[in-house]
Order: C-alpha cells, then sequence, then structure tokens
C-alpha cells in the first residue's frame, strides 16, 4: 500500500499482464522466471477471449494447466467482463472518454493511483491498444505471440503509444533471425529464455493426461481453420487436412493423431477418420484444447505436419521433432490483401521447413544453417517492404537489391506483380518486356494516350 518516504509519498506499482492464449500466458511466465520483468507490488494477469463469440469458445483461463501459470499472478482479471457489453476485440475507448474509463477500470481494479506497467500482445488491435490508451503515461512491454513478429508491424501505431513501448520480448523461434516488429520506434528485441520457457511446458504437461494412442510414435497433424479467416474455403480446408493424412501415411506413418482448432467444424475429423481408414492407419483426434507443445511432451510424436503453424517451428526448434508443412503454395496465392500479416509466418514456415509430398526432403531436414537464416532473413525484407513501405521506407534499398537479384521461379511465390508494381519495385515489369519503359516511342504514345483520354470527350471508360 502506499507509504511516505522521508515525507514524500511511495505509490505502489502494478504491473497488468494481458493475454488472449495459452502460449501467451506461458511465455509471459517464461519472462518471468528468466527475471525480465522487474519487482513490483502486484501482478494482475488480465484474460481477455478474443473469439468471434467468446460465450461458446473456452477462455485461456478454463484451458488444461492454467492454474500453474496462475500461481505467478496476485489476481486473475477479465477484460471481456470489464467492457461487457462490447466485444473485447472491437472496443476502444473514444478520446475524450479515456479519462473516465480509466478512473472506471482503476476502482474496478483496485488500482487506487498506483503506478501502472503494461505487458501487452499485438499492440497494433484491440485490447492491447485500448488498454495502452487507457493508462496513457503506463510504460509498456510487448511480448511476441508467434511468428508474426518478424514481420513489419500491421499497422501504423500512434506516437504516443508506439514510443512508450520499451522491449519486444520474443521466443528464439528462428534462431538468427531478428524481430522486424516495433522496428521502427526503436524498439529493442529481448529474447525470452528457451530453457525457461521449456520448464513452463513441462509443468503445463504435468497436468495434463496423455491421449490414448497405442503403439508407435504418431504422426501429428495440426490443425488451424484457415476458413474462418477467410483464407481457404471449408471444401478447400478439408481438403488440406485430407492431404495431410495422406501424407503421412505415404511416408510410413500408420497411427496419426489430430489437433484440431478448438472452434473447427467436429464434421471434419470424422472425414479424416474415414480417409485414414481407408488408407490403412488409424486415427485419434485430441478432443482436450490442449497446447501442441504439451501434445509434443506427452507422445513425442515421429512426425509434425502442418500447414504454417508457430508450433511446427517449436517443435522442430525446441524439441528435435521432424515436421512437413503442406497447403502453403495455395495460401500464398489466395492470400489477400498482401498486407495480411499471416504471410510473414506462412513465407517462414514454406521457406524453412520441407513439403509434405517430398519424402526425401522430409527425411533429410534439420534445423536451417546461418547461412539459411540469412537468405530467409533477406526475403522477409523485401516482403516487409512490400507489405508496409510507409512505415518502413528505410527498407527499400534492402528490398530492391533482394528482388533485382533473387526473384526466380520459386522466390516469385512470395510477392505479387500487382503490388511490386504498384510500389515501383523491380520485378514488377516481366524481363522480356523491361526495355519498355526506356523506349522513347513507347514513352511518347503513352503521353499521347493519357492526354486522348483527359480531354473532353475523351473515351474514360
Amino acid at each position: 500500500m502506499p507509504g511516505t518516504t522521508q515525507g514524500a509519498t511511495v505509490r505502489r506499482t502494478t504491473r497488468i499482464f494481458c493475454v488472449s492464449t495459452l502460449y501467451g500466458a506461458a511465455t509471459l511466465a517464461a519472462a518471468l522466471d528468466a527475471g525480465l520483468f522487474g519487482p513490483t507490488d502486484r501482478r494482475l494477469l488480465l484474460v481477455s477471449n478474443n473469439a468471434v463469440n467468446p460465450e461458446t469458445a473456452p477462455s485461456v483461463d478454463t484451458m488444461p494447466g492454467f492454474a500453474r501459470i496462475r500461481e505467478r499472478f496476485d489476481e486473475v482479471l477479465s477484460w471481456n467482463e470489464t467492457v461487457s457489453p462490447f466485444h473485447p476485440g472491437a472496443w476502444g475507448p473514444r478520446g475524450d472518454d479515456v479519462p473516465l474509463w480509466e478512473r472506471y477500470v482503476r476502482l474496478l481494479w483496485d488500482l487506487e493511483d498506483d503506478e501502472v506497467h503494461l505487458a501487452v500482445e499485438s499492440i497494433q488491435v484491440n485490447p492491447a491498444l485500448a488498454l495502452c490508451q487507457l493508462f496513457t503515461g503506463a510504460p509498456v512491454d510487448v511480448y511476441a505471440d508467434g511468428l508474426m513478429s518478424y514481420g513489419p508491424t500491421r499497422d501504423r501505431i500512434d506516437p504516443l503509444v508506439g514510443t512508450r513501448v520499451g522491449r519486444l520480448l520474443h521466443l528464439d523461434l528462428v534462431p538468427g533471425l531478428t524481430p522486424v516488429l516495433l522496428s521502427e520506434f526503436g524498439v529493442p528485441p529481448v529474447l525470452v529464455p528457451s530453457e525457461a520457457f521449456l520448464k513452463v511446458l513441462n509443468e503445463l504437461a504435468a497436468d495434463e493426461s496423455g491421449p490414448a494412442v497405442p503403439g508407435e510414435r504418431p504422426a501429428l497433424l495440426l490443425g488451424q481453420y484457415l476458413s474462418a479467416l477467410g483464407i481457404l474455403g471449408d471444401a478447400e480446408e478439408e481438403a488440406l487436412h485430407v492431404d495431410m493424412v495422406r501424407g503421412a501415411v505415404a511416408l510410413g506413418h500408420r497411427s496419426l493423431v489430430f489437433k484440431p482448432h478448438p472452434v473447427a467444424p467436429a464434421r471434419w475429423t470424422r472425414l479424416l477418420e474415414d480417409e485414414a481408414r481407408e488408407l490403412g492407419a488409424e486415427l485419434h483426434v485430441l478432443e482436450r484444447p490442449v497446447l501442441a507443445e504439451v501434445v509434443y511432451q506427452r507422445l513425442r510424436p515421429a512426425l509434425v505436419v502442418g500447414c504454417f503453424s508457430t508450433a511446427l517451428l517449436t517443435a522442430a526448434g525446441l524439441y528435435g521433432l521432424p515436421v512437413a508443412r503442406t497447403g502453403t503454395g495455395i495460401v500464398l496465392s489466395r492470400l489477400a490483401p498482401y498486407q495480411n500479416s499471416n504471410r510473414v509466418p506462412l513465407t517462414i514456415v514454406d521457406a524453412l521447413l520441407p513439403d509434405l509430398a517430398d519424402g526425401a526432403a522430409v527425411r533429410a531436414w534439420t534445423v536451417p544453417p546461418p547461412e539459411r537464416v540469412a537468405e530467409l532473413s533477406a526475403l522477409l525484407t523485401a516482403v516487409g517492404y512490400a507489405m508496409q513501405p510507409k512505415i518502413y521506407p528505410g527498407l527499400r534499398e534492402d528490398a530492391e537489391r533482394y528482388l533485382s537479384t533473387r526473384l526466380d521461379p520459386h522466390t516469385w511465390r512470395y510477392f505479387k506483380r500487382r503490388r511490386l508494381a504498384a510500389l515501383a519495385l523491380p520485378g514488377a515489369v516481366p524481363n522480356q518486356l523491361a526495355f519498355l519503359p526506356r523506349n522513347a516511342t513507347v514513352r511518347r504514345l503513352a503521353r499521347r494516350a493519357r492526354a486522348l483520354k483527359r480531354a473532353p470527350g475523351g473515351n474514360r471508360t
């Protein structure tokens, strides 16, 4: 409680940790265990359920293993209850209402006149952004919940928020790769030690009984529910999961485990069970919403298959498990707009991990060497600039260098000619037509056509 020292009032300090996923909560717990947060008088864990229909989706604090993480905090609060009846992913305070909302929240959470520090994820969107706006002077730490930290900030952030961010805490998912997120504000990335993260995952696994999967180590198939994001249609995502089954069986696996997205339709799992049975394999479905990393510890799968889930990188990097990707090609071709923040995780997985259909590549794959990571870093610089050129204008020269020298039939999959044309980047014009912009006759005809189009009565269609 506030007191006095030599006549000066000492304010109580409270750090508020905002989480929406168990993976994020585990990351914060690991950062706390590693001593990355200084001492405070109170630690509050603010839980937000950002599902489209929060009433029907499990919240972080109801998931298996959460009790172990909860021990590190003095109290657990609900952001959904705080802003009810508004949806936590859609609501943010109007500028004139900020003082009123701050007083309300301080009263509700017993903050009094505490000095507040924040730790949030996805600062460019609500609820993290709303929380930063409510506590206008609070220092902010951002922690990365997955591979998106290696890409650009999704939207331009108000400097009144961005300049208060002190650190970006992230896991070493791709050793040697440096996050780009929030670098426009000079925010330094800080590693959360893998050892601390594994320790937290061990705690979660200790609270979870393993699924009954008889016999050999299974192949684990990870569902993502991309159709809910509008990236794939329902039928296309069903086909993607069927390809996972067929690919795993083709590599010799007869025991399969499917980990569905928590809100994916149940009919998908029945389809996969039928497909596996026809191929002479047996497929088990994980019914409980547990972290993939907990499943790794319980089952030690012989292979982990997914599209572009962050869990593929934790399987390979933290557990040394064989991994394979599938469906990244079609998702790369469908992902829109180009600025979609899923593009960076998708690019990382597609560029680093072997295709499930290439059995030899799957069997031979190892953790990428430094030169391979350097190639990926150059690729992500070009992709990141093409995604957010106004936020990262300083990346243009590197992007031009990459596009001038590294575009080939494979790397073209990561770019769109229309996007390159809009930014006047190399590759916008096919090589066989590259002479046209330099041709005086072509330029003269183009100017004449534009003049005719602008003239009264000209063709404006």
